[in-house]
């Protein structure tokens, strides 16, 4: 029987997806790669696949998954099965180096970066970037990992130095120069189908612990920028949002192969934009999408619903 496949390693972040796959009465199956075997002798299942592997499973325990995505991956697009985030996507999600090369290529903005491995070379990156206030991050990351701000090289040299330095699991840490928002906050921009869907604002003035997931519960991000001065929404979902980036954006996706993803900016005090994630597994906040009317999961179940009712179409004829 033909379904819809759902590739990952968190049952925490499928849970809505299947939820909504299920309202709307349509075949599927998880395919939870925390271990298994690819068989290359054998065709995949008839059906549509469509990935939500993160790169922060090793913090799961699942260290191996997305290396056991991107084989089956292979194997899937040997046989033509059609593949929604597959190889390229997964590539994205685990390496913000390929993340900002890839923006870069496309016109789009990125903050200052140097990539390093070892602890003098983060320390010499942090020098050679010049910056007065910078960031650390893990190259292949998720839930904002290593996420550090820094005011000065010491300061960063008795970080690396110290007992509470986070070696990131691929061994490469990114140097960043701090971008400033002035409405201490940074916008995060959701699309499904490879189309704009909203945009969701997240108030930073707490820090940046920006996962919108209800699941997630990240105690190991660092970077204020300042107190919080009244109760707000941390996500709200916002209007009129910037046209032009939006269309870049779409292009950017189209031209790696990504139909859903969340895309996050922020902006300076010239108002100059500066995008430095792309989340290829992309979470919804439930508090955000009930104020707004709008439901990212409902959005991707449909989106599905209608990819696989092609392809059966095609199956048919």
């Amino acid at each position: 029987m033909s379904k819809i496949y759902i590739i990952h390693e968190n049952n925490e972040w499928t849970v809505h997806l299947t939820k909504r796959l299920s309202e709307l009465d349509l075949p599927f199956e998880e395919w939870h790669l925390n271990e298994g075997l690819v068989d290359l002798s054998e065709q995949p299942p008839e059906g549509i696949f469509y990935s939500r592997m993160s790169a922060s499973s090793h913090t799961r325990g699942h260290r191996f998954a997305p290396e056991l995505a991107d084989n089956v991956f292979a194997w899937l697009e040997q046989h033509e099965r059609v593949v929604f985030n597959g190889s390229t996507a997964l590539s994205l999600e685990l390496s913000k180096v390929k993340q900002y090369t890839a923006l870069t290529k496309a016109g789009i903005k990125t903050p200052k970066t140097i990539a390093a491995v070892g602890k003098e070379q983060i320390i010499k990156a942090a020098e050679e970037l010049g910056a007065e206030s910078f960031i650390t991050k893990h190259n292949r990351a998720g839930k904002g990992l290593g996420v550090q701000l820094f005011h000065s090289v010491e300061a960063l040299k008795q970080y690396v130095n110290g007992p509470t330095f986070d070696e990131p699991v691929d061994g490469i840490t990114l140097i960043q120069e701090y971008i400033k928002s002035p409405e201490q906050s940074i916008t995060r921009c959701e699309f499904i189908g490879g189309k704009f869907f909203y945009a969701v604002q997240v108030d930073t003035s707490g820090g940046f612990e920006l996962c919108p997931a209800d699941a997630c519960n990240i105690g190991d991000l660092f970077c204020p920028v300042g107190e919080q001065v009244e109760e707000k929404p941390k996500f709200q979902i916002i209007e009129g949002l910037n046209k032009p980036i939006i269309a870049q954006y779409e292009a950017f996706l189209k031209a790696n192969h990504i139909a859903v993803a969340g895309i996050e900016f922020i902006k300076n005090s010239a108002g100059d934009i500066y995008t430095y994630d792309i989340n290829t597994n992309t979470n919804y906040n439930s508090d955000a999408e009930k104020a707004a009317g709008k439901f990212g999961m409902l959005e991707l179940a449909k989106f599905l619903g209608a990819e696989f009712a092609k392809q059966q179409a095609v199956a048919v004829k």
